[in-house]
């Protein structure tokens, strides 16, 4: 019987050269006959129905186009594992989701993807047919399709919006079908991706599959880059008062010099220590000294413009890049943080008010120094000659030439 197998496979190969068959099916379907034989060889079971197995391949060519369709889903799956997992930057990964959205499905309009947390709905990423980037056509309304797939995490498919509950009342210019699909890991929604269509009516089986396989995947990378992102937030902040820690002031002051550099601008780096804050420590103990510098850093943290950098240096010491500031800028802001140690309020365990004062120093960029780390040391030494000769002072560093300036700022 085995003989007999392998000469009907032979005979369907022969048919196969016969028959008038596009390439690529005939292709296939010699792929398949290889199969079929290198199974026979291999085993010696009875194979009686080897001839209309092989016939059947050759005449059905619905059988043929599930295999390549099937084929071509697991490429496309392949494809978006690759793209989704080559970066952990969210909005990369955002950005790679939205363009093999636009691609798994015939006649798509546009696809959006909102980040879903603590009950809220925030937008991700958008891309529509002609190519336009993040553009968002419309925010999520609170009975509408995006809140309902978040909070159900169930899919949903709007065949005409038109005519559908959840579009009551939308704009006449709203047409065609939709499909909201939640992005989970395990139970948890982390968030929706939304696709409309021009043409009104459902989506195809093989574009539900498709859009399955997208939605895992897209679940799992965007858990991925939350938790990436998050572990580099923590990597550089600092544990006690969640500002920028030392790492990170070192990463931005480099990137400051090489941008001030190319652009021919000068920027301050101000070093700054509380006056006070020890006696805080030694008579109140630690637990309250925390607490103090949550207060004093998060106000001062509030009164910088979006585009400095403050961050804790160490222990009761603050460090602010100002970019782009001279010293008669640096000296306007530095008076207004003096003004403001002065207004803050805090009662100690005993009842007492809080006096806390600030020293600082400061060095300009090209000025004092050329590079980071000689930035900070000249704005360190004028510190320590603030906090020696002239405490609550802001003092300006060593020129290239000359000695330290003694002019005060803001006074004593």
């Amino acid at each position: 019987m085995k003989e007999q197998s392998l000469k009907v496979l032979a005979e369907a190969r022969q048919m196969l050269n016969e028959k008038d068959i596009p390439n690529t099916d005939k292709d296939a379907l010699l792929k398949l006959i290889g199969v079929l034989a290198a199974s026979i060889e291999k085993y010696s079971q009875d194979h009686s129905d080897t001839t209309g197995l092989v016939q059947a391949l050759v005449d059905n060519q619905a059988l043929l186009a599930m295999l390549k369709q099937q084929t071509e889903e697991l490429d496309a799956l392949k494809k978006l594992s690759i793209n989704l997992t080559s970066s952990l930057d969210l909005p990369d990964v955002l950005d790679a989701l939205v363009s093999e959205a636009m691609q798994l499905v015939q006649n798509a309009q546009d696809v959006h993807i909102f980040l879903y947390k603590n009950g809220k709905l925030s937008f991700g990423a958008a891309l529509d047919a002609a190519g336009n980037k993040n553009t968002s056509w419309s925010k999520p309304r609170a009975n509408g399709l995006t809140y309902t797939v978040a909070r159900s995490g169930e899919q949903i498919v709007v065949e005409d919006m038109q005519h559908h509950p959840l579009f009551i009342n939308v704009p006449t210019d709203w047409t065609g079908s939709i499909i909201g699909i939640p992005l989970k890991v395990g139970d948890t929604v982390v968030g929706v991706m939304n696709m409309a269509r021009s043409n009104s009516g459902g989506f195809s089986p093989s574009e539900l599959r498709l859009l399955g396989l997208l939605s895992d995947q897209a679940a799992v990378a965007i858990s991925n880059a939350n938790l990436h992102q998050m572990i580099s937030r923590q990597a550089y902040s600092d544990t006690l008062t969640g500002l920028p820690n030392r790492r990170a002031l070192d990463e931005r002051l480099e990137d400051e010099v090489q941008s001030a550099r190319r652009n021919g601008y000068s920027f301050a780096v101000v070093m700054m220590d509380l006056d006070g804050f020890k006696d805080v420590n030694d008579t109140y103990g630690h637990s309250t000294g925390d607490e103090v510098l949550r207060m004093v850093f998060s106000q001062m943290a509030r009164g910088v413009r979006n585009t400095d950098f403050l961050a804790r240096y160490g222990g009761d010491e603050l460090t602010l890049i100002l970019t782009q500031s001279d010293m008669a800028s640096a000296r306007i802001v530095t008076e207004k943080i003096i003004e403001g140690m002065k207004r803050l309020k805090f009662t100690l365990p005993d009842k007492k008010k809080l006096k806390l004062g600030i020293s600082g120093g400061i060095a300009i960029y090209p000025v004092h120094a050329r590079s980071g780390p000689d930035l900070l040391r000249a704005a360190d030494a004028a510190l320590y000659h603030a906090k020696k000769h002239s405490r609550g002072t802001f003092q300006m560093a060593r020129g290239v030439t000359g000695p330290i300036a003694t002019h005060k700022i803001g006074g004593e």
